[in-house]
């Protein structure tokens, strides 16, 4: 008699195939439009159309070192100009830890909801190894880049002054031809970027933590000096008390200052990013100033002096990039730099002799 054929309990089950969790037609389309290269006009037409797919591909030409992109992200600023200055200009810092990306998703969702279009502008630290980023502001932001009327760029620091990205200032003006009339720029709260950002914005957060020793910063010039109210977050729970105890302490620091050349008396107010309270309030300080500066024309003097300096730190840009991918001069430059390393030549003596070289051509 024949043994009947068992099946071995390792065998596999063919089960019930499951469906795909995305339209292979809607994949299709959207693989056929990255391949697609745009033309300026469309790119520009779509921007003022409001569409954000096509605002970050040009932020990405921005932001590219090709020199063919540069040319056709110039042409896309050139005829998005006419249509941006639209917008208010928020730059909001602080030291890392402080609740900055909480802070501005709870800030930026309570302005979506009476009516405000929000860009965020974020620059996320570099590794000065790798020069590698993370870029999470997206992940941190998860409620407001599901918002219909919110924009998220996160953009990695490089090697730009104090971690502000490099193209930053033509982001914004990307952003206001899109319609975003307010516009947010994170720095990254490493020093040098809070200088950079203040260049670029209307009004200048800065974002504080009480119980952190922060109380004693109050008394120190720089930062200090540059903003036009202070947030003390985190003011929940337990540290309800402490927050108040320091929002008096920055009041009594503030007075030590020079009064600002705007009129503007910087505030200081509590908030709690977490539970979202007291974020009302804060819109409250930056709408009045905003109503005070606009008023004295203050906030069109300081638009007018942050173009020329733009306009400076531009050509100080390209006359860098020039300088350097000069090809007589990258080859010149690493013989110079081997006879400085030797000490057969002053590091002085070699800058000055690559310059020559450069200027001559």
């Amino acid at each position: 008699m024949k043994t009947p054929n068992k099946k071995s309990a390792l065998s596999e089950v063919h089960g019930v195939d499951q469906p795909e969790a995305v339209s292979s037609v809607v994949a299709h389309q959207i693989q056929q439009f990255r391949r697609k290269k745009p033309s300026t006009e469309e790119l520009v037409t779509r921007i003022l159309n409001g569409d954000k797919t096509a605002l970050s591909r040009a932020i990405t030409l921005v932001e590219s070192t090709n020199p063919e992109h540069l040319e056709k992200a110039n042409e896309v600023i050139k005829d998005c100009l006419p249509h941006a200055n639209k917008s208010v200009r928020i730059g909001i810092t602080g030291v890392p830890g402080v609740g900055k990306s909480t802070f501005i998703e709870a800030f930026g969702k309570y302005l979506t909801s009476i009516g405000k279009k929000v860009a965020v502008l974020a620059v996320d630290p570099s590794s000065s190894i790798s020069h590698g980023s993370i870029l999470g502001d997206k992940t941190r932001m998860e409620e407001l880049v599901k918002d219909e009327n919110a924009f998220i760029r996160p953009s990695a620091s490089g090697d730009t002054l104090g971690g502000v990205a490099r193209k930053t200032r033509e982001s914004i003006i990307l952003c206001e031809a899109c319609g975003f009339d307010t516009i947010i720029i994170e720095t990254v709260g490493v020093g040098q970027s809070e200088t950079a950002v203040h260049s670029m914005v209307d009004f200048f957060l800065l974002l504080k933590i009480s119980g952190a020793g922060d109380e004693l910063q109050g008394i120190k010039r720089g930062i200090m000096e540059m903003a036009d109210t202070i947030v003390i977050n985190k003011a929940d729970g337990d540290n309800i008390q402490k927050a108040k105890l320091a929002k008096t302490e920055f009041n009594r620091a503030l007075h030590l200052f020079p009064a600002k050349s705007s009129g503007w008396i910087p505030k200081v107010t509590t908030c709690s990013a977490y539970e979202q309270t007291g974020i009302d309030a804060v819109w409250e300080i930056i709408s009045s100033y905003f109503e005070m500066v606009k008023a004295n024309s203050y906030f069109d003097e300081k638009r007018q002096s942050q173009n020329q300096f733009w306009m400076m730190e531009t050509i100080n840009e390209q006359l860098k990039t020039r300088f350097y991918n000069h090809p007589e001069i990258s080859t010149l430059l690493e013989e110079n730099k081997k006879a400085v390393q030797n000490n057969q030549l002053s590091p002085f003596a070699a800058a000055q002799i690559l310059l020559e070289r450069y200027f001559k051509n």
